[in-house]
């Protein structure tokens, strides 16, 4: 009976002191409660992380995390592989023009070996109504000298007109102001082409012999005549004979053998060999 009272009289101490310690921590300031939230914090999360840790270990999160990092490190890897292969390429473009031209250089080389003659790139034009001149990369230095020929691998561009100590001025057979002495393949008969306006691909041909048959598809050459030209550079085509009420002023258009919009690469002939 004793016993019994006493383990009453304990269990309401008990409660009364739960009751008191409620009503204190129920009153007591907030910053009061934050400084015990950090305390435990401070307990409490180095546990919490590890917890943490332990379940990204069972669930695999944490090689999830790794294979990103792996990833990232890859497509850097990549993209620097890009990078090379990217300059690669443009080198082997270079390289793959620069061996264009000099296949075009030995082409015109063997194609006209009977004369000395100095490879030139153009490196300007000015290709216009009334002129069609361009600019080449060779000058005095190189023993170029005005009136020299030049000629592409597809047949004459036109001649030197002036020239500085590394470049040089050509007046194409296109321009308007150009006349060249030429011969109808075909009858040898001597014609004079001329640039025209409506075109720079087409030459006129005028001074044609009254007794001269002019044929559609003749090819047109150099004639030697006139001390500029040497004799057999192919000029062009006769495309259209133009006949008019006078014999004598007849004519005919001639598509030049030369593509004038995408001529790049040259030789500027110095002399014959025969000389």
């Amino acid at each position: 009976m004793y016993k019994t009272k006493k383990r009453g009289i304990v269990g309401v101490v008990i409660t009364i002191i739960i009751i008191v310690l409620l009503v204190i921590f129920t009153n007591s300031n907030v910053n009061q409660l934050t400084y015990l939230q950090d305390i435990c914090n401070v307990f409490v999360m180095p546990i919490q992380n590890g917890f943490t840790y332990l379940k990204n270990k069972i669930s695999g999160n944490d090689a999830f995390f790794a294979d990103m990092d792996t990833l990232k490190a890859e497509n850097e890897e990549l993209k620097q592989k890009n990078s090379e292969l990217e300059q690669s390429l443009r080198e082997l473009e270079i390289i793959k023009a620069e061996n264009e031209t000099l296949k075009e250089y030995v082409n015109l080389k063997d194609k006209y070996a009977d004369y000395n003659a100095i490879p030139a790139d153009v490196i300007n034009r000015d290709i216009s109504n009334y002129s069609s001149t361009i600019v080449i990369n060779v000058g005095s230095e190189d023993g170029i000298k005005t009136d020299m020929t030049v000629i592409a691998d597809s047949g004459l561009v036109g001649h030197i007109i002036s020239v500085t100590n590394h470049t040089a001025k050509v007046q194409t057979i296109v321009d308007t102001a150009s006349a060249v002495t030429a011969k109808m393949s075909t009858t040898d008969d001597s014609i004079v082409v001329q640039g025209t306006l409506e075109s720079k691909s087409t030459l006129r041909a005028t001074f044609i012999p009254t007794d001269a048959v002019v044929l559609e598809g003749d090819s047109i050459e150099t004639s030697g005549i006139g001390g500029i030209y040497p004799k057999g550079i192919h000029i062009g085509t006769i495309r259209e004979v133009i006949n008019t009420s006078n014999i004598t002023d007849r004519y005919a258009l001639v598509d030049t053998a030369v593509d004038f919009n995408k001529l790049n690469t040259v030789l500027v002939i110095t002399n014959s060999v025969s000389e």
